[in-house]
């Protein structure tokens, strides 16, 4: 496999809660999400679900390769749940949640899932690029965020604002009418987007979380094609070492309104042919 992979956690001193990882023929990327200053009823936080549930995830595609993916994911979701259960009380909402990004590659096929906001690039061998990313939560949040994007970010009526939007947020997780993440329940998994690609119409295969993403769909400073063109000319360092500047240069969302100044950013570029 050639593979390419960076990830930095939106400040130096924070953990990182985003997971990234790959093995023969497969990849995982996970973004973990939690409710900033509510409690969660777990012991072990955010970093702790999404880098346990990526590595079961990964363990499992690759251990049953005719097993469906959302069915791998199920059994890992199941499976983190029972590590912590006993311990943590996983009925509060604001309980850790992940998306999650998962290919495989196998019999001239590759398998996808998507679940969340986290996106999936797949690029022809003529250079077409296929985005592949679950929008409910952005439709959700559009309803939900427009006293949030009013304010300058940072400020306390900012932080009041994104806590009374996260609140509701939280309230549609996993529900009809809301979105998908995977948390406690496995039956999230049902709900992700799923397909598969013949391997020979490929060139790469790009996993990104959307802290990655935001030159695209939260700064529209370049389309999906211009962000392949940098991956390829400066590698996903070089990719989230821009995010870092256009994010440092609007660090009040006044430009840019955001709920994060900056965030835990993740790319990995798996090239094929």
């Amino acid at each position: 496999m050639n593979v390419a992979l960076a990830s930095v956690p939106a400040e130096p001193d924070r953990q990182n809660e985003d997971f990234a990882a790959v093995a023969p023929g497969a990849a995982v990327l996970l973004d973990g999400a939690g409710v900033a200053g509510a409690e969660t009823g777990c012991l072990h936080g955010v970093a702790w679900f999404s880098s346990t549930l990526g590595g079961l995830l990964l363990g499992s595609i690759t251990a049953h390769p005719a097993r469906p993916l959302a069915d791998c994911l199920a059994d890992a979701i199941r499976c983190v749940r029972s590590l912590h259960e006993d311990t943590c009380d996983l009925t509060y909402r604001a309980s850790p949640t992940s998306t999650v990004v998962a290919v495989r590659a196998g019999a001239g096929a590759l398998e996808y899932l998507v679940l969340g906001d986290s996106a999936l690039l797949l690029t022809s061998g003529e250079g077409e690029t296929t985005a592949v990313t679950d929008r409910r939560l952005d439709r959700v949040g559009k309803r939900l965020r427009g006293p949030l994007d009013a304010l300058p970010t940072g400020t306390p009526e900012h932080a009041a604002a994104l806590a009374e939007y996260r609140d509701a947020l939280t309230g549609l997780r996993n529900r009809p009418g809301g979105f998908w993440i995977a948390g406690p329940d496995p039956r999230a998994a049902e709900h992700a987007l799923a397909g598969t690609v013949p391997l020979d119409s490929l060139a790469s295969v790009t996993l990104l979380s959307d802290g990655a993403t935001r030159l695209v769909d939260k700064f529209a400073l370049a389309d999906w094609r211009e962000l392949l063109a940098a991956l390829d000319s400066a590698g996903p360092d070089g990719l989230l070492r821009r995010v870092r500047e256009v994010e440092d240069s609007d660090l009040d969302g006044r430009r840019w309104p955001r709920g994060k100044a900056r965030d835990d950013a993740t790319a990995l570029r798996w090239v094929l042919s």
